[in-house]
């Protein structure tokens, strides 16, 4: 089998396997409030609490532990630990569906959250198995899966609720992550010149505290979590601000839901440019310019009030920020030294995982007083990541992309 077959079918596998898992993830947890319902919970603030605990413990268990994992699968291989963390979700979403008690799913998610971090591992074996041209390529189309397994999960998971029951539920979500499991371990293979590389991880080379020295590994990595914190804040809230904007209350259920997927779709299609735009700019660039980018789009989008508008800037916004993402990614991975992906896009994983925990609490905490109040934290933000970058990441610390080769042989 000739290497670009060889890589090409990694991309396939860990891409599905990405999908399948987020999908399966979301089908379950937006319902989450109603399960703790049905367990007899009845004061909204009680439901409001654990739901709340339950959603936020995994990433923030994940955060802190995707460095570590990330360094077991540098020495013991990434394929054996997205296994184990597909498998073991398999069993908690199993023990979930069983659960009598609000602590209970607490309790499980914060098991979960030790086992966790096979989205990051999932772009890290995409990274490493894809051709250094590729790599954003190969990230970007990961991160897309992920995005698009999170837009239609919770769609097939209300289908499935209204047909078995929100407890059956979590029963077919574990059947969604293994298959993902079976995916990887039917079709994924390491890539054997990396195979050779990984005895480095074990050899003393520079590990996790040595990237975090390197500029040009922290910067990306503060970049992803700026982004990601952005991305994730206002969702939570978008329901209040189109009340406000005026939508009749029948209307906002529907418009926020079309405002998220415009989102969604826009991140989507930014991930995919990536690699293009990285042939003729430098990754500085890039990220800079894409930040900047969001900020107009989401200072437009606070300016407008009608649907197609709102939707067309919120797309807008989906855009610059999967642009800048994936741009992020590439950066730090082009600064991992061979033999310590696992370890680098476990920290650069950690970093996203971070802000996904931390938006949602920071935004609740702002809201209380204005709703615009998240928005403009979000600009500011947006603004920093974009002078940071451009003031101190220089161009040379990631260059350019090279062309695309032509493959020598193609038996595809």
């Amino acid at each position: 089998m000739t290497a670009d077959v060889s890589w090409r079918r990694n991309q396939i596998a860990v891409t599905a396997a990405a999908f399948m898992g987020f999908t399966g993830f979301t089908l379950v947890m937006p319902f989450l409030p109603l399960y703790i319902s049905q367990l007899g919970v009845r004061d909204v603030g009680e439901i409001a609490m654990w739901s709340g605990l339950s959603l936020g413990v995994t990433p923030a268990v994940t955060a802190v532990l995707s460095p570590f994992w990330g360094r077991i699968a540098d020495r013991f291989g990434r394929k054996l630990m997205v296994e184990r963390s597909l498998i073991s979700f398999v069993a908690i979403m199993l023990a979930t569906a069983y659960v009598t008690r609000p602590w209970h799913i607490f309790a499980l998610r914060a098991l979960q959250g030790l086992f966790a971090g096979y989205g990051g591992l999932t772009i890290a074996m995409a990274a490493e198995s894809a051709p250094p041209e590729r790599m954003a390529s190969a990230i970007g189309l990961v991160q897309t899966s992920q995005r698009i397994g999170l837009a239609v999960g919770p769609v097939i998971g209300g289908v499935v609720a209204g047909m078995v029951g929100l407890r059956q539920a979590f029963v077919v979500t574990a059947a969604f992550y293994a298959i993902a499991f079976v995916v990887v371990f039917v079709f994924y293979r390491d890539p054997p010149v990396r195979q050779e590389l990984a005895a480095s991880a074990e050899s003393g080379q520079p590990g996790a505290a040595a990237l975090l020295r390197a500029r040009g590994f922290l910067l990306p990595m503060a970049a992803i979590f700026g982004l990601t914190f952005v991305d994730r804040s206002f969702g939570p809230i978008l329901p209040l601000y189109v009340q406000q904007l005026g939508f009749a209350p029948e209307r906002v259920a529907l418009v926020s839901g079309l405002l998220l997927s415009a989102t969604a779709v826009g991140a989507a299609l930014g991930n995919q440019v990536c690699e293009r735009l990285l042939r003729r700019r430098a990754a500085v660039t890039v990220i800079a310019g894409s930040s900047l980018s969001a900020g107009v789009a989401l200072a437009l989008f606070l300016g407008v009030s009608r649907a197609g508008a709102l939707a067309t800037t919120l797309g807008l916004f989906g855009v610059a920020v999967g642009i800048a993402t994936t741009t992020a990614y590439t950066a730090g991975g082009r600064r991992i030294p061979a033999g310590h992906h696992g370890t680098g896009f476990g920290l650069l994983n950690g970093a996203s995982l971070a802000g996904l925990a931390l938006s949602p609490v920071v935004s609740g905490l702002l809201s209380r007083g204005s709703l615009l109040a998240v928005f403009g934290l979000d600009l500011v933000l947006l603004v920093v990541v974009a002078a940071v970058i451009r003031r101190w990441m220089q161009a040379d610390d990631v260059d350019r992309f090279p062309p695309a080769q032509a493959p020598a042989a193609d038996a595809v």
